[in-house]
């Protein structure tokens, strides 16, 4: 005797569909790609605050997850409450898969931010960066430009640097304007002769030229130790503007630990190398109790800086990305929201689907 087949609910249909749609998507952020919205200003102009692109996991390799118990499709808190999305009380070894290929210099990166130690490492707050030094590479920054391996960095065609710009009248938005300049690129000066602009090169050119400027000029810091810079401002006497040299370490390379070594990559092997038990007395490094006179790294590691050289948190300050950090390569702009816009101004047309280099 045959039985008919019970037909579902409509409210079981939708919550099948519900389940599948969840589980499709869980898999599709953390396989192939996962949407990033740019939330500072640190990449500008070269990416901008609004702009919503896609990050390729397919590129450097999907990393397994290091918790995986989470809420699907939360990172760090479950949505519009400050209850945790995860449990740590699992925590699996660092795998990635196999990719189309390693970080290369001057790529675009999505990664987490490494100083940020109460979350677990998959966890942490996704930056964005470009990835100006790869393992080996030796750093320096003289003047505000960057040097790698003794020669001048790239140079983003978009990139931004500040200025002290004086002129010979107070100026309104609609000046600003005119030349690109959105209202958190510049601030006045409290005496009112002049403004703190952030720009590129073609935007500060186009400047010196208008009548009412009397002078730009680059803010560049001399020597002299910047409170918060990596490794260690009471020792080393670097800034933004000043900085290095500094070589990367990578996997399998062995650096000696003299005083200098220990003060360049003590917290680095500390922070996140796996050990546990690291400290550093002194001008020595110990682990496991004992002093060692050299250490062979067991992972990549990355010098991550941003465009805007000026407004950027990123490697002069917090040091070193480690590669188990490495979430994906910024891969797809696919939408572009101007906050200081309304309405139908407010789609920055002109950005939208494009690749990011």
């Amino acid at each position: 005797m045959s039985t008919k087949k019970q037909k579902k609910s409509a409210a079981r249909e939708w919550v099948d569909a519900l389940v599948f749609a969840v589980v499709a998507a869980s898999l599709i952020r953390w396989l192939l790609l996962e949407p990033f919205t740019i939330p500072t200003a640190s990449m500008e102009k070269s990416l901008l605050v609004g702009d919503f692109l896609f990050v390729s996991k397919m590129h450097y390799g999907t990393r397994i997850p290091k918790t995986p118990l989470q809420v699907p499709l939360t990172h760090q808190k479950i949505w519009g409450t400050e209850i945790p999305s995860y449990s740590d009380a699992i925590q699996l070894p660092y795998y990635r898969l196999p990719g189309f290929s390693e970080v290369k210099r001057n790529d675009v990166v999505v990664f987490n931010y490494p100083v940020e130690f109460q979350y677990p490492n998959d966890l942490k707050t996704n930056y964005i960066k470009r990835a100006v030094g790869v393992p080996g590479d030796v750093i320096e920054v003289k003047n505000g430009d960057l040097y790698v391996n003794g020669e001048p960095g790239m140079h983003p065609e978009e990139m931004q640097y500040s200025y002290d710009v004086i002129t010979n009248r107070p100026l309104n938005q609609d000046f600003f304007n005119d030349y690109g300049i959105n209202p958190d690129s510049y601030w006045a000066y409290t005496d009112g002769a002049g403004y703190v602009v952030h720009a590129t090169d073609v935007v500060i050119e186009r400047l010196k030229s208008s009548p009412v400027i009397t002078s730009v000029t680059k803010r560049i810091r001399g020597i002299g130790a910047e409170r918060g810079i990596f490794p260690d401002e009471t020792k080393l006497a670097w800034n933004r503007d000043q900085f290095g040299p500094l070589t990367i370490p990578g996997e399998g390379m062995t650096m000696e630990m003299t005083p200098d070594n220990v003060i360049r990559y003590g917290s680095t092997i500390k922070n996140y190398e796996g050990l546990d038990q690291v400290e550093i007395r002194g001008e020595q490094l110990f682990i496991d109790g004992k002093p060692v006179d050299s250490y062979t790294f067991t992972q990549n590691y990355y010098f991550m800086m941003g465009d805007n050289r000026h407004d950027s948190l990123d490697s002069r300050y917090w040091g070193f990305t480690p590669e188990d950090h490495v979430v994906g390569k910024a891969w797809f702009l696919w939408l572009s929201l101007d906050q200081f816009e309304s309405m139908f101004n407010k789609i920055r047309w002109s950005r939208i689907f494009k690749g990011i280099d």
